[in-house]
C-alpha cells in the first residue's frame, strides 16, 4: 500500500475554537511557530522534512527491511509500538512526503493510552554542551520550569526545535514552557501531541537521509 498527499486535521482539544481565541502556545503548530520561531539565516538549510518530494537513501532500505528491523528504526523516532506497527504495515512508501503524511496520520489516530506512553518516553530538550550565550542562571531557570511542567502534566516538556534559530533556543524554550504551564491540561496535551508529531517528522527525515546514524532531533534526546 502506498501513500500520497498530506493530511490536515483539527486538534481534538481545540475543535470549535478559532486560532485567534486560543492562547498563543495552544494554536496549531504551523501558525504558532510562525510567531515563535526566529527567521533562519541565509546559510541555514531548511529542515529535511520540508522537502517531501525527495527520495532519501534510507527509504528503500526501510521499505525492504524485515518487519523487526523496520520496527526498530521506527521506534527510534517515536517510542510507540502502535504507531510503529502501523507505519511498518503500510510499506512501501514512494517518497519522503508519503511516509511523513502516513506518520502524521498514524500519530493523530493514536489511542489515548498510546499517546500517553509516547509522551512519557520523551525527554525535555536540552542545549548542546558548551554552547555559548546565556548565563548559568538561565539554564537553572529552564531546569526549574521543566520540573514544574512535569509535575503539572506528568511528562517531560515536548517541543520541536528543528527550525529555531540556534542563538535564541534558550529564550524560546523558557518562553514556551512558561506559557504552556498556564494552559489547561487538555489544551496542553493537544499541543504536546502536535509537537511530538513535528519531532517525529524530523527524526524520520534525518534517519532516512543518513542511514545508520541516530535520528534524534537536534538537542532533543529520544
Amino acid at each position: 500500500m502506498t501513500h500520497s498527499g498530506s493530511t490536515s486535521r483539527t486538534l481534538p482539544a481545540t475543535r470549535g475554537r478559532t486560532a485567534a481565541t486560543l492562547p498563543a502556545a495552544a494554536r496549531p503548530f504551523h501558525r504558532r511557530h510562525a510567531v515563535l520561531r526566529s527567521p533562519l539565516t541565509a546559510s541555514q538549510e531548511p529542515p529535511l522534512s520540508s522537502r517531501p518530494d525527495r527520495r532519501p537513501p534510507g527509504l528503500d532500505r526501510l521499505n525492504a527491511a524485515p518487519l523487526s528491523d523496520a520496527l526498530d528504526q521506527l521506534l527510534a523516532c517515536c517510542a510507540c509500538p502502535e504507531w510503529a506497527a502501523r507505519i511498518a504495515a503500510h510499506r512501501p512508501y514512494p517518497d519522503l512526503g508519503s511516509l511523513l503524511a502516513a506518520a502524521d496520520e498514524a500519530a493523530y489516530d493514536l489511542s489515548p493510552a498510546a499517546l500517553t506512553a509516547a509522551l512519557a518516553a520523551e525527554s525535555a530538550p536540552r542545549l548542546p554542551p558548551g554552547s555559548p550565550g546565556p548565563p548559568a542562571a538561565a539554564h537553572t531557570a529552564l531546569s526549574a520550569a521543566y520540573s514544574a511542567y512535569e509535575s503539572r502534566f506528568g511528562h517531560a516538556f515536548v517541543i520541536c526545535l528543528d527550525a529555531f534559530d540556534p542563538s535564541r533556543r534558550l529564550d524560546q524554550l523558557l518562553a514556551a514552557v512558561r506559557t504552556r504551564l498556564a494552559l489547561a491540561p487538555e489544551d496542553e496535551r493537544a499541543l504536546a501531541a502536535d509537537e511530538l508529531r513535528a519531532l517525529v517528522r524530523g527524526r524520520l527525515a534525518r534517519a532516512l537521509a543518513r542511514p545508520g546514524t541516530r535520528s534524534d532531533s537536534p538537542y532533543v534526546p529520544v
